[in-house]
């Protein structure tokens, strides 16, 4: 059987709305953890001190805010990259305007548990003014040119394509992309075997923690990777919360 690769995927008929509807409209348990994790780890990570300039970037963005919103506080710019027009799409339409959508409030109560998100008084402002929105594939990374101080990536090198090359190319592509020491969280579907978005099935790569650890051991000065045994749809097993800091080896394809 014919593996669906990245390129074969209808990623111009993705539906936002649909998938912020079936995963983010109510937030699910696993997300909110996801989102304490993260938050607590970014905030480790900064916890002598915010770098001036930092530079944040959410790789495969989709329809999906909370990894940059859980950047704001860090950062004085953020890129959401995305490829599927549809995607990029909302996302400009979530820091125009009256800001982003009221289903994200739910994640950023649970960010502002922490000071340093606390300390925004204003986050849709402050996500309109800092964030850019800009077209790209994943795999234009690949070059390392472009880098960036923090980094994530949810549910995109695991959930573009069936193929292991590309899933292993996905990974380092974004890794090559954050500059060493750069604090950076990835998460992934466990043994996804694929999904549906409205009337449109879209691949995934199966991936365990082994797997996960693989990838991104070469590129980390540490790893810790988290289990969450929720799972949200039929067709995956859980999920697979990766946070570490980029270390100084640069893969080449």
């Amino acid at each position: 059987m014919t593996m669906d690769r990245n390129a074969d995927a209808p990623w111009s008929k993705f539906d936002p709305e649909a998938y912020v509807d079936d995963n983010y409209r109510t937030p699910l348990d696993v997300d909110l953890l996801i989102v304490r994790h993260m938050r607590d780890y970014f905030s480790r990570c900064y916890a002598a001190g915010v770098p001036d300039a930092v530079r944040g970037v959410d790789v495969g963005a989709g329809a999906n805010l909370y990894p940059g919103l859980s950047m704001l506080p860090w950062c004085e710019k953020v890129l959401l990259l995305e490829y599927a027009p549809p995607n990029v799409a909302y996302l400009e339409r979530q820091k125009s305007g009256t800001g982003y959508d009221t289903a994200w409030d739910a994640f950023w109560d649970v960010l502002k548990e922490a000071p340093a998100y606390a300390g925004i008084d204003d986050p849709r402002a402050t996500f309109g003014d800092i964030v850019r929105v800009e077209r790209g594939n994943l795999f234009d990374l690949e070059d390392g040119h472009r880098r960036w101080d923090i980094g994530t990536m949810f549910f995109v090198a695991d959930s573009m394509s069936e193929c292991s090359e590309e899933f292993r190319r996905g990974v380092r592509c974004f890794m090559n992309a954050l500059n060493e020491g750069a604090p950076f969280a990835a998460a992934f579907m466990k043994e996804s075997v694929g999904y549906r978005v409205g009337e449109h099935r879209y691949p995934a790569y199966r991936v365990n923690e082994d797997r996960v650890r693989e990838s991104l051991e070469p590129f980390t000065g540490e790893l810790e990777i988290h289990d969450l045994h929720h799972m949200v749809r039929p067709g995956h097993e859980g999920m697979l919360l990766a946070l570490g800091r980029r270390n100084s080896e640069i893969a080449r394809p």
